[in-house]
């Protein structure tokens, strides 16, 4: 045909090329990079190489994203491209998730008197002992998957109902709710808040599961119901007990502050990264810093 290609000499069409594979010496390999034709058409081209003997590639640039990064896969023994809104780490994954589930299982037990003690504590502060000392809510975890959530609870039995009436004194922009001196919350309620101590419980969740001891924290349905799409994607990897929200100011930050902040851990996640936020974390619990 003539002509040439960035220096190298075009020598015909696509459905040229096993006869140029044939005419030509010394050709090892034959890559194959589409844009604009149909791979069924590139099928029988393919067949043609392979009986040849000659190996061939066969580019995966169908769709560029900013975000996802193209993985080869098999599925069902049918090889596929899956494009991960999170950064590839197989290995290192296993080993946070491994983790989390020991380092859960070790507190729950070196922990059992405190949580004992914290039970009474709410047990006792009640106005009826028939009150609940765990409070469950359902959360959002991977992709979205509704879980139980647990805490010691914090504030009057029936909160959830009476959550309509303080809606306008939300301090929070955006779908969450969150209030300095919230009235539902009771007096052993605010310690407990203050110190973290009421979400001693997530690590029955770490050991189930459900959450790691590092990721975004879980929201509720009705704040997923109202997130703008880019900040759907924060479902996309396990909530966690901490985060990068959590030993930033916590209360102090607004929402989309927050969002962008575990966009950011999902894009730069690593097991160092989690060792950084656990050793914050263990500051900011101590100092309650950014509690309400």
């Amino acid at each position: 045909m003539g002509g040439a290609v960035k220096r190298h000499p075009v020598l015909g069409r696509l459905s040229d090329t096993p006869d140029v594979v044939k005419a030509q010496r010394l050709v090892d390999e034959v890559i194959f990079v589409p844009s604009r034709v149909p791979l069924a058409e590139l099928k029988p081209i393919l067949l043609k190489v392979e009986m040849m003997g000659v190996p061939s590639h066969l580019s995966l640039n169908f769709f560029e994203g900013a975000i996802y990064r193209p993985v080869l896969e098999n599925f069902e023994n049918v090889p596929v491209v899956t494009y991960s809104p999170v950064r590839e780490a197989g290995l290192s994954l296993f080993v946070k998730y491994a983790l989390d589930r020991i380092f859960a299982a070790f507190v729950l037990v070196i922990l059992s008197p405190l949580f004992f003690t914290l039970y009474l504590a709410v047990k006792l502060s009640s106005p009826r002992w028939s009150d609940p000392a765990f409070y469950g809510q359902e959360r959002c975890g991977l992709h979205g998957r509704p879980f139980t959530l647990w805490k010691f609870r914090t504030m009057i039995p029936g909160a959830d109902k009476l959550l309509e009436e303080l809606r306008a004194q939300n301090e929070m922009s955006g779908p969450a709710f969150k209030m300095r001196n919230d009235p539902r919350v009771t007096r052993i309620g605010r310690f407990l808040r203050r110190t973290s101590l009421d979400e001693l419980p997530q690590f029955w969740n770490v050991l189930l599961g459900d959450m790691s001891l590092v990721g975004p924290r879980p929201p509720i349905p009705a704040e997923v119901a109202k997130y703008d799409d880019w900040q759907r994607r924060r479902l996309s990897m396990k909530p966690g007990i901490t985060c990068i929200w959590q030993v930033s100011g916590r209360n102090l930050i607004d929402f989309e502050t927050w969002m962008k902040l575990d966009l950011q851990y999902i894009d730069n996640w690593s097991l160092a990264l989690d060792f950084k936020i656990l050793v914050r974390t263990v500051w900011v619990v101590l100092t309650g810093y950014g509690s309400m």
